[in-house]
């Protein structure tokens, strides 16, 4: 079974805004989000224990209870484990993403990867999310930009206990797929050197997106392509900087990011073209990618990504972003173009 065989459908949820991501989402919002997600189809619903330090989680299961469990999909994450005891929010180092939960509930995070750990959390999540199984397991955060130049000692650690008990979870039957959860192209392909473990696949964070695609494409994407693996694509929207949002990255975008998005901008604006098509269809548009998850803190949000997906987008409008170098040469485009 592969990934693309786990997921329903190219357009999931992902859930870090329902961790208050950068601002405090008041819970009648947050809860009519995923019920609009709900109404809308989608059926497939990422998750952390780290967003917002379980509060996603917790929303979320309230949210989809007394769902048919059947009749979706869940990933949620492991590396970050959610404590009772509480610290001050303001003061959690999250590597580039500091203060981006700082809305989030105050209990300490301990980051761990053992294999009493990677259980501990994920049976923490079943309690959260009301649930009794988790489809999709993603490995937390294990990259240069959450653990600095200690990344490297953190994922042998994994390497030896989440991994591992991961591939057997999976072969147990009690997961149905497993991976990394990362916004760095390094560890999937140092994961995807080993001879073990053996992973299902994916979820790349921002790094195979209209803005940001280049080292990706270099070979994560021919590796996943060519072992029959998936990616899910997170961060579409570069944090929102490609459809006119301030962040980039989790931090203010620099004038050189900001020029790009003028410029893909003028040319979607010639061709009629939403930013939000722009992105999405960009990133679904590789083979390797089995489906994408923008983010949502409200219920509008969830139609426009629908509308988005389903935007008739000209030929023409990609081919002249590849003639402007706004593309990577070696990028598929929608149509072949």
């Amino acid at each position: 079974m592969t990934l693309k065989d786990v997921l329903p459908g190219k357009l999931g949820f992902g859930a870090a805004p329902l961790g208050n991501m950068f601002r405090a989402i008041p819970e009648a919002e947050a809860l009519a989000t995923v019920e609009a997600a709900w109404n809308d189809g989608i059926r497939y619903y990422d998750n952390a224990p780290l967003y917002g330090a379980g509060l996603a989680e917790l929303r979320m299961g309230e949210a989809l209870a007394g769902r048919p469990r059947d009749e979706y999909v869940i990933s949620t994450k492991i590396g970050h484990v959610i404590l009772d005891e509480v610290e001050d929010v303001s003061a959690r180092d999250l590597g580039e993403k500091s203060g981006v939960f700082s809305h989030g509930l105050p209990n300490k995070v301990l980051h761990d990867y053992s294999e009493d750990a990677t259980l501990r959390s994920i049976e923490h999540s079943l309690k959260r999310l009301r649930t009794d199984h988790i489809e999709i397991v993603w490995v937390h955060d294990l990259a240069q930009d959450f653990y600095g130049d200690e990344w490297i000692g953190t994922f042998e650690s994994a390497r030896k206990g989440a991994f591992r008990t991961l591939d057997r979870l999976r072969d147990e039957g009690v997961i149905k797929a497993w991976g990394l959860g990362v916004n760095k192209v390094e560890p999937i392909e140092l994961l995807l050197e080993l001879k073990e473990p053996r992973p299902d696949g994916f979820l790349l964070a921002g790094r195979y997106s209209l803005l940001d695609h280049d080292r990706a494409l270099q070979r994560v994407m021919p590796m996943v392509a060519e072992r029959g693996l998936g990616i899910v694509v997170g961060g579409p929207y570069s944090s929102g900087a490609l459809v006119g949002g301030p962040n980039f990255e989790y931090a203010p975008a620099k004038p050189a990011i900001l020029d790009k998005v003028a410029r893909i901008k003028a040319i979607a604006d010639r061709h009629g073209v939403s930013m939000k098509a722009a992105g999405l269809q960009f990133s679904l548009a590789n083979p390797a990618v089995a489906a994408v998850i923008p983010g949502a803190s409200q219920p509008s949000r969830i139609a426009e990504d629908r509308a988005a997906l389903d935007e008739i987008v000209p030929t023409d409008f990609w081919r002249e972003l590849r003639q402007a170098g706004l593309v990577n040469p070696a990028a598929p485009l929608p149509g072949g173009a």
